[in-house]
């Protein structure tokens, strides 16, 4: 598919125009347009279909030229008479962060389009070019603030957090949110304080967290059996981004509906096809939410599609919805008939909720969309970092003993490992640390909306701004840890007190695991519990190593997101007595 500009010298002729550095001979037969006309043609450019979609039609792009003009003369008009009004008084403003000079309307589009990297990693690029842990990029008409620093991120994060409660609306967030009657995606306001206070006090809990301590423990019985067979086929090699993702699946859907299957429960604890469209369209939701789509900045380019991103959230959302809502549906009517009477789930609960008056917390839509808000929250993170601890282990035989040889001395082989054991667990949770450390699950943290301007590090953040906190310059910053492209489980382990227990959480967001503040994760318990019997059942049930006629496991990550580029495939053999595999019930 060719590039909306069809050579690259296109693309830095008409930059160049724009900062006032024409060159001289590239197009010389072409006379050197006005900046308002390199402009059009820039925004005409942000609008074709630079991810790979179909041209539009000549009808449609005429529409869309005269459109974008339109927009142009009034931004000149209103830049002119904000000028103007600038000029009469003192401007004390500090500066905003560094960052690529704007296009009129269209911001750094142009340039993060005609990046051969995709978005995130261009914007990294423009960082380290610039040498700046803290930068502004103007995408159409919005600040976006990336930073890569912890001593800023908390300064954002824990000194002016509340005005950095709100999050930005955008096409996927208000399709996966329901139109925003969650908790997650939701801007900042009183229903999102409503449906925050549902989750804190009804869903994750101490007690209900305990409550639900059994299903948890079902589905990591259910793990171990179904590694067990599958081990014991062929030739034994493992797909651990499959039986990971499926996990989290089972748990998610054990605690929400009570239930492994959507579909026919698979003899071997292995999912079905439904509950294999419902892992892969969660994955699709996660990576489109928050992906720098072109329309969530030029709100004009809305309903086009151009790139087939609209289709994408459709689609996806449409697969998860179909299956939740059938079961939402029928628990909402079991229990408004009288049917039901007994809270055997985390639905149950939702529906259940009554204010000091009996009248009920939530409608049916919202309900909808917190169960929508649990799924997309518990599944990927604790399947991303078992999967890279894995594979960075079986390169490294020695951490892997070192681990394997903790819970032998922890639980022993006489039984499994049990949630019970994870505190005493100090040296596979510093594995899992150092894997949302070095490899964390995004690049970046879900977008913060500034309520008000502020001041961060000495720069102006303009009301509105986005500001996202970077997984991986936090994480890999030289100035906080020591050669930091290195697997090293060993920098998490306490040294003063060797008895201190490590937990997963990183409150000095030195690197983010469950974030923090007020629109921080809430579930850190479910997520902790999920990720170490995860990552623990595997260990200890199994020795893993690499395939036949594999020297090592490549460790290169994906060119459009950060996980691995390739599913982890390990060889892997029981190592328990065989009664302990056979004992557990389907």
């Amino acid at each position: 598919m060719a590039h909306p500009f069809k050579e690259a010298a296109a693309g830095s002729y008409l930059l160049s125009i724009y900062r006032g550095k024409e060159p001289i001979d590239q197009f010389p037969s072409r006379p050197p347009p006005a900046k308002l006309n390199v402009a059009m043609e820039v925004v005409a450019a942000a609008a074709s279909p630079a991810l790979g979609a179909s041209l539009p039609s000549s009808s449609s792009t005429t529409i869309l030229q005269v459109l974008l003009l339109m927009v142009m003369l009034v931004y000149l008009v209103i830049k002119n008479l904000k000028t103007r009004r600038k000029s009469t008084c003192n401007n004390t403003t500090p500066p905003l962060p560094p960052g690529p000079t704007p296009w009129p309307v269209v911001g750094n589009i142009p340039e993060m389009l005609l990046s051969d990297k995709p978005a995130f990693r261009w914007i990294h690029h423009v960082m380290k070019e610039m040498g700046t842990d803290i930068a502004c990029v103007k995408l159409g008409g919005v600040h976006v603030i990336p930073i890569t620093c912890p001593k800023i991120a908390r300064e954002v994060l824990k000194k002016q957090d509340a005005n950095f409660a709100s999050r930005p609306l955008t096409l996927a967030s208000k399709t996966f949110s329901r139109g925003y009657m969650d908790a997650v995606m939701s801007p900042s306001g009183d229903h999102w304080r409503k449906m925050r206070r549902v989750l804190a006090s009804e869903v994750v809990c101490p007690s209900r967290h305990t409550w639900l301590h059994g299903k948890r423990a079902g589905e990591a019985d259910n793990l171990t059996r179904y590694v067990y067979n599958l081990a014991g086929e062929g030739t034994g090699d493992v797909d651990v981004r499959h039986i990971a993702r499926h996990y989290c699946g089972n748990v998610v859907r054990r605690l929400v509906f009570n239930r492994r299957y959507f579909g026919e429960p698979q003899p071997d604890g292995g999912p079905g096809l439904p509950e294999v469209q419902h892992v892969d369209a969660v994955f699709a939701c996660m990576g489109l939410l928050y992906s720098f789509h072109v329309s969530d900045y030029l709100p004009w380019l809305l309903g086009l599609d151009l790139d087939g991103h609209e289709k994408m959230v459709k689609v996806a959302n449409e697969t998860v919805s179909r299956l939740h809502d059938t079961y939402i549906d029928e628990r909402w009517r079991q229990w408004k008939s009288g049917e039901k009477s007994e809270l055997e789930d985390l639905l149950d609960v939702l529906i259940t909720l009554k204010d000091a008056e009996d009248r009920p917390v939530l409608s049916i839509e919202e309900v909808k969309a917190q169960v929508q808000d649990i799924t997309l929250a518990a599944m990927d993170n604790p399947s991303s970092a078992v999967e890279w601890a894995l594979a960075e282990m079986v390169n490294s035989p020695e951490m892997m003993k070192k681990a394997v040889e903790e819970i032998d001395n922890v639980v022993g082989r006489a039984r499994l490992v049990q949630e019970s054991d994870i505190p005493r667990l100090n040296y596979l949770k510093a594995c899992i640390r150092e894997a949302f450390r070095l490899h964390p699950v995004a690049p970046f943290n879900v977008p913060h909306v500034a309520l008000e301007d502020a001041t961060v590090a000495g720069y102006h953040i303009p009301k509105g701004s986005h500001v996202i906190l970077s997984r991986i310059g936090l994480g890999r910053n030289l100035g906080v840890w020591d050669d930091p492209l290195r697997f090293n489980p060993d920098r998490h382990l306490p040294t003063v007190d060797p008895k201190m227990e490590v937990t997963l959480t990183e409150n000095d967001l030195r690197f983010i695991s469950f974030s923090t503040g007020r629109r921080g994760c809430i579930a850190a318990s479910l997520g902790t519990a999920m990720c170490i019997m995860l990552f623990a059942r595997l260990l200890q049930g199994f020795s893993w190593s690499k395939p036949a006629g594999i020297s090592s496991v490549d460790l290169s990550e994906s060119r459009h997101d950060i996980l691995m580029a390739k599913p982890l495939l390990l060889h892997a053999e029981p190592r328990l007595p065989a009664h302990l595999y056979s004992d557990i019930s389907a």
